[in-house]
């Protein structure tokens, strides 16, 4: 018959009036042969800490691995660490969450719930309580819900023995017994991922390649291919090599943390897309009109201003002119200038921040073509229109708000060859990453406007015509390159142990 234990640091953390059952120290648990040989225990680890590679994390490895049944379990110890997955696993009972909150006289803005072996001491919650026991079942759960609008989870944590009151104390004793004198049960199989990808974004910026609804896509998308799929920030940067791929939706440039996590990414064998190659040679068009104008690609007539060389008179007959910043993005640091004193105005500006401008002949359509390609294939193609009244996609106010023009998603097969055929030789000479192609389809032809390293996917438009497919498709190319690379590897990924 199998035998509880319980797992803690230190014997002071376990008190007289607590259940009485063998307490073992964590270190004598990771290193007796007793745990080692003999399989019929029931392990609660009550560590003080269980983050990754603490000892309370060790614990709970050493027990899978000795095939002891143990609370918590390293997965749950991933989950509760993880800043993706409150929102997404609560989403299936966000009817009770609210339900219940709304009886709750006591609650007014913030209320804090503590679970204990899935029990609480409101009955009112206890429905609660019990469902988020279950997604993270860990002994001891501090759970911060917050109100704006609506009921929300704040943070759900692990916490220690000796952070309970007196009066949790008692009420530990309580749910232990209740918790003891029930049969063990595992919760609902819940399979390890085969893989953990990372998506770098930022929260906070105002034209992010992809809207919150397809960040949450990738995610769940993830989830149905066995996949973690898990949000990151620039904060997040000492903790890249704890994942198998990494996804970059943050507009990106070369002095930025973008390119230092694509660099670290590659320098740690970690499939990246995109690339540090792919961002150097995208973000700056000066690069990217030498690239293709060397390979016959066709693009608007352009032209390299050099700080301090210029004969502003000189480009008189080739009036009006696009005026760029090499490294701009999202319409940003593009400006039209209809005679020489505006061309002079806008270079002596823009000279401030990069010695050298280019200069392309002004070709307005009403739309622009973009066409997303991923490992050289196309994925999606998209007409973005100019914003009202502008000759821009973006137009940016002065106040600093914006105007998009709209967007129409087309089929693959239906957009006319030529396009599909030069979006595939410009995105070609820059690698096998994804990237947005935008073209100009003229009277004189096709052109290459330029190509993005890191184009749009947002929930409504790119995905419009393929669905869920896009996403698949992405995620489905960074597992393909983990695989090819064999990375699954511990211990740099140990967290992935499964069972």
């Amino acid at each position: 018959m199998s035998e509880h234990i319980v797992i803690v640091e230190s014997k002071k953390d376990w008190k007289e009036n607590y259940p009485d059952l063998r307490v073992v120290l964590a270190r004598d648990y990771l290193g007796q042969a007793e745990f080692l040989k003999k399989r019929q225990f029931k392990v609660v680890n009550l560590c003080r800490g269980s983050s990754y590679l603490s000892t309370g994390y060790y614990c709970s490895l050493l027990a899978e691995a000795r095939n002891h049944n143990v609370i918590p379990t390293v997965r749950t110890m991933m989950d509760l660490n993880s800043k993706a997955i409150y929102s997404l696993n609560m989403e299936d009972f966000d009817e009770a969450l609210q339900k219940s909150l709304s009886k709750l006289s006591e609650a007014k803005d913030t209320y804090v719930l503590n679970i204990i072996f899935g029990t609480c001491q409101e009955p009112i919650l206890q429905e609660l309580s019990r469902n988020i026991y279950d997604q993270f079942r860990s002994p001891l759960l501090r759970v911060e819900l917050k109100q704006k609008g609506k009921w929300f989870i704040s943070s759900i944590r692990s916490v220690h023995l000796n952070s309970l009151d007196e009066k949790l104390q008692a009420f530990f004793v309580q749910a232990f017994n209740a918790y003891l004198s029930k049969r063990w049960r595992s919760p609902k199989s819940k399979s390890y991922a085969r893989y953990d990808i990372a998506i770098l974004h930022n929260p906070e910026e105002k034209l992010p390649p992809s809207n919150k609804k397809a960040l949450d896509k990738f995610i769940r998308t993830g989830k149905r291919m066995d996949i973690n799929v898990e949000l990151i920030t620039k904060r997040d940067y000492s903790k890249l090599g704890e994942y198998d791929a990494l996804f970059i939706r943050e507009t990106t440039e070369i002095e930025h943390h973008t390119y230092r996590f694509a660099k670290k990414a590659e320098s740690e064998g970690i499939p990246v897309i995109d690339s540090g190659d792919s961002i150097l040679r995208c973000t700056n068009k000066v690069y990217l009109t030498e690239l293709l104008t060397a390979n016959n690609i066709p693009i608007p007539q352009t032209h390299i201003i050099q700080k301090g060389r210029v004969r502003y008179e000189s480009y008189a007959p080739s009036l009006p002119l696009v005026v760029k910043i090499p490294d701009g993005a999202f319409s940003r640091g593009v400006f039209k200038a209809e005679n020489v004193q505006q061309l002079k105005e806008i270079c002596e500006r823009l000279f401030k921040e990069s010695d050298l401008l280019l200069a392309q002949e002004f070709l307005y359509t009403p739309y622009d073509w973009r066409i997303g390609i991923l490992n050289r294939q196309p994925l999606y193609a998209c007409q973005y229109f100019m914003s009202r009244k502008h000759w821009q996609i973006v137009k940016h106010k002065q106040d600093g708000k914006m105007d998009e023009g709209e967007a129409r998603t087309w089929k693959i097969e239906e957009v006319p060859k030529a396009v599909i055929d030069i979006a595939l030789k410009a995105s070609n000479l820059i690698g096998d990453g994804l990237y947005g192609v935008d073209l100009k389809q003229t009277d004189k032809g096709v052109v290459v406007i330029e190509v993005n390293d890191n184009p749009n996917i947002d929930c409504g438009v790119e995905d419009k015509v393929i669905g869920d497919h896009l996403y698949e498709a992405i995620l489905g190319e960074l597992v393909q390159r983990i695989e090819q690379r064999g990375k699954r590897q511990l211990p740099s990924s140990a967290h992935n142990t499964k069972g």
